[in-house]
C-alpha cells in the first residue's frame, strides 16, 4: 500500500524562479527507503497559499479521499503557510476515514540555509502512514510535533517554530523515527451535510476584528451582501456599548459568531453583564464560538451555510 502526497506549492517548493514538483521534494528528502510504503505523488497547484480556495481545498480533500479508497495508507498535502492552519481545519471538518490527513509546509525555502521543508515532509509522511495517527482526522505536522488542525495556529511570520496550539499543546512527536501520539482528542461530528465548491464559492461570510473607540460604521449594510459575520471581539467576548446594538440587528438578520481576538482560551458566557459584554452579545443573538479562533470559526460558519447544516455545531466547540 502506498501513501498518497498532494502538492500544492508555497514556501517548501520555491526554488528561486523554478518551483519544485513532489517529485523534486521527495528526491531531496533523506530517510525516504526507510517510511516502509511507497509515495504516490499528484502535483495539483504551484501557487502561494493567499491565493488558494475553500473550493480547492475541498477539491484536494475529493482527490484525498479517492486515493484512500484506492488503499493509501494516508495522506500528506503540502502548501504554504499562510493559510495552512484554514485549509487544515476545513479538511478536518468533511474529512471521514480513519486514515490520517497531514498537512505541512515549510518556512525556509530549498535556496536558504537550514530549510525545514525535507524534514517536516518526512516527519508528515512518518505521521501519514502510522497507524498511531488513525482515527485523529486531519493534522499539521511541523518541527516533528503532531498538531490537531482544529487547535493549530500560525503564530509567528518567519520562525520555523510557527504552529503551535495555544490551548493544548501537540498532540504527539516524530522521536527518532517514530510516531509517538501522546493524547487522542475526541472526534467532533463535523459537517454533516454535502460541501459542494460551487456552494462554498457563493457563501459570503465576513470577519470583523473590534477596534479601541469601534464605532461600527464599516459593517453598515453588511447583511444585504454577505450570509454571515464572524466577530473577534476583545478578551473573553467584549465590544465596546455602542456597537452591541450594531451585532445585535445584525444577528436577527444574518448569524453572527462571537470569537475573541486574543489567539487563545473561550469566550466566556455570563461573568459579565454591561452592555457590550459576552453576556449581552449572547442575549442580542450572537452564536458562542468557544474556543475557536476568528479565523477557523469563519471557515466553519462559511461550510455550515453552504451546507444548510445546523449552526448548533458551534455548541462543540465552546
Amino acid at each position: 500500500m502506498s501513501v498518497a502526497l498532494f502538492t500544492l506549492g508555497g514556501t517548501i517548493s520555491m526554488a528561486g524562479a523554478h518551483r519544485l514538483t513532489g517529485d523534486d521534494l521527495t528526491a531531496a528528502m533523506p530517510g525516504l527507503p526507510d517510511l516502509g510504503h511507497p509515495v504516490e505523488i499528484q502535483d495539483i497547484e504551484k501557487v502561494p497559499s493567499a491565493n488558494l480556495t475553500a473550493a480547492k481545498i475541498l477539491e484536494v480533500v475529493d482527490a484525498a479521499s479517492k486515493a484512500v479508497a484506492a488503499g493509501a495508507v494516508g495522506v500528506v498535502v503540502t502548501q504554504g503557510t499562510d493559510t495552512l492552519e484554514e485549509s487544515a481545519f476545513l479538511a478536518d471538518l468533511v474529512w471521514p476515514h480513519p486514515q490520517p490527513l497531514v498537512f505541512t509546509g515549510a518556512m525556509r525555502n530549498p535556496t536558504l540555509a537550514g530549510p525545514d521543508g525535507p524534514a517536516n515532509l518526512l516527519a508528515a509522511l512518518r505521521v501519514a502512514c502510522s497507524p498511531a495517527a488513525r482515527d485523529l482526522g486531519a493534522l499539521v505536522v511541523f518541527k516533528e510535533e503532531i498538531h490537531a488542525a482544529r487547535w493549530v495556529r500560525k503564530t509567528h511570520s518567519t520562525s520555523t517554530a510557527t504552529f503551535v496550539s495555544p490551548n493544548t499543546g501537540p498532540i504527539g512527536h516524530v522521536v527518532e523515527d517514530q510516531v509517538r501520539v501522546l493524547t487522542r482528542p475526541l472526534r467532533l461530528d463535523g459537517v454533516q451535510g454535502s460541501a459542494e465548491p460551487a456552494e462554498l464559492d457563493n457563501t459570503r461570510v465576513a470577519l470583523y476584528t473590534v477596534t479601541l473607540d469601534d464605532d461600527g460604521v464599516l459593517l453598515e449594510g453588511l447583511a444585504d451582501t454577505h450570509q454571515g459575520l464572524v466577530v473577534a471581539g476583545y478578551g473573553v467576548g467584549h465590544v465596546p456599548a455602542k456597537l452591541a446594538p450594531v451585532l445585535g440587528e445584525l444577528a436577527s438578520r444574518i448569524p453572527v459568531v462571537l470569537t475573541s481576538r486574543t489567539g487563545a482560551g473561550s469566550i466566556v458566557r455570563n461573568t459579565y453583564n454591561s452592555p457590550g459584554s459576552e453576556t449581552d452579545l449572547l442575549q442580542r443573538g450572537l452564536i458562542d464560538g468557544g474556543f475557536l479562533d476568528p479565523y477557523k470559526a469563519r471557515v466553519l460558519l462559511r461550510l455550515l451555510l453552504a451546507t444548510d447544516d445546523d449552526l448548533t455545531v458551534f455548541g462543540q466547540y465552546s
